[in-house]
């Protein structure tokens, strides 16, 4: 089966495909199509996919190599209309559409309107639904009447990377083996969901009732440099006056590769996620493959995805002391137990198996006649 993949080359696309050869997988094979250059969409990008050339209708028209279309990220940037013009080029072309829904509240829109119009584009457009846990299912089937498969998270991080991290914590090499406590906050680049400064202040002093306690606070250059594009002077002025103080082991640096992100997430013993909305999250699968603890925010489904601390923070407000019982809780508890590489093999296997047969169903009954563009 050929799947029109957007994008392929994301690392949650790249865990659909089976651990083993597809020969030693039951069912039918998947073939993803690489993601198209979006300079050139008739060479492969490899590792550059976005904007996804995918998503233009002409090219879903020009093209015959692919059976089946699987939306996953990539369409931030496109109107309501230009989401039906591909629903609509995919429908005259007999071509199923599959969409899974990550986000209902999208991180990088500080209010949700626009986010909501393409989802009510996609949602009632799409053959079939996959998301991520069942809370997220129950809001699509209460908003727009649609039922949604539920499929997990695959694992983030690569099977050797997981295997020496959780060896070394388990023969005494992590921070709480060592008598620390190191809590992490990563502000990024401060997309709209975030709001760390509340979040900050009070793990600052939470921390400083807690003996060994670290706050490590890391933030990307654009943000926490004067002469950053994003610069917050005020979040910038409180982390360097509190790293000034003592306070906070402040980090500024630009992004992280793969393997310098697993080292700092690894290092940790908690990290705290400080989104105000949201709906899930690759961050948070990272840590469960790492062994790392996490503390999440109440908004969204995080709670579902994996074993969390809890603290309310959501539109409707921050609660500065679920957050400290949160950590006291967290420290209390010891280090967490990670997600183990078999049983992230096995989850991987039945992920893919999922998709596979998902695809297979839809096929077997193309051309459609369902949805609005009907």
């Amino acid at each position: 089966m050929r799947v029109a993949s957007v994008p392929s080359g994301h690392v949650y696309v790249r865990h659909l495909s089976p651990v083993d050869s597809p020969r030693a997988t039951p069912g039918p094979a998947v073939r993803r199509l690489a993601d198209p250059d979006p300079d050139d969409p008739r060479r492969s990008a490899v590792s550059r996919w976005w904007p996804p050339a995918m998503l233009e209708p002409s090219w879903v028209r020009s093209h015959d190599e692919f059976d089946l279309f699987h939306l996953q990220f990539g369409f931030d940037a496109r109107s309501p209309t230009q989401l039906s013009e591909l629903a609509e080029a995919l429908r005259d072309t007999d071509r199923p559409l599959v969409y899974t829904v990550h986000d209902l509240r999208n991180p990088h829109h500080t209010t949700p309107h626009e986010h909501d119009a393409q989802l009510d584009v996609l949602i009632p457009a799409a053959d079939a639904l996959i998301t991520l846990t069942p809370g997220a299912a129950a809001e699509i089937e209460r908003r727009w009447g649609r039922t949604a498969t539920v499929l997990p998270h695959p694992h983030v991080v690569d099977f050797e990377t997981m295997a020496a991290v959780q060896e070394r914590r388990a023969t005494g090499g992590g921070g709480r083996q060592a008598g620390a406590f190191r809590v992490g906050v990563h502000v990024k680049s401060l997309r709209a969901s975030m709001n760390p400064l509340p979040v900050i202040r009070v793990l600052t002093e939470t921390l400083r009732g807690i003996p060994g306690a670290v706050l490590q606070v890391d933030g990307h250059s654009d943000v926490l440099l004067p002469s950053g594009p994003r610069h917050s002077a005020e979040l910038a002025d409180f982390l360097t006056t509190a790293s000034d103080q003592g306070l906070i082991d402040l980090r500024v640096h630009d992004y992280f590769s793969d393997a310098e992100l697993w080292d700092y997430l690894s290092s940790l013993d908690v990290s705290v996620l400080p989104y105000r909305f949201g709906t899930h999250s690759g961050w948070l699968e990272a840590c469960r493959d790492l062994g790392t603890t996490v503390l999440a925010p109440s908004c969204g489904y995080y709670r579902e995805q994996g074993p969390v601390f809890e603290y309310g923070n959501d539109d409707d407000g921050f609660d500065a002391a679920s957050l400290a019982a949160a950590v006291h809780a967290a420290h209390a508890a010891g280090p967490a137990v990670p997600a183990t590489v078999a049983e992230r093999r096995m989850q991987r296997r039945q992920v893919s198996a999922a998709h596979a047969q998902l695809y297979a169903g839809l096929l077997a009954s193309a051309p459609t006649a369902s949805g609005p563009l009907a």
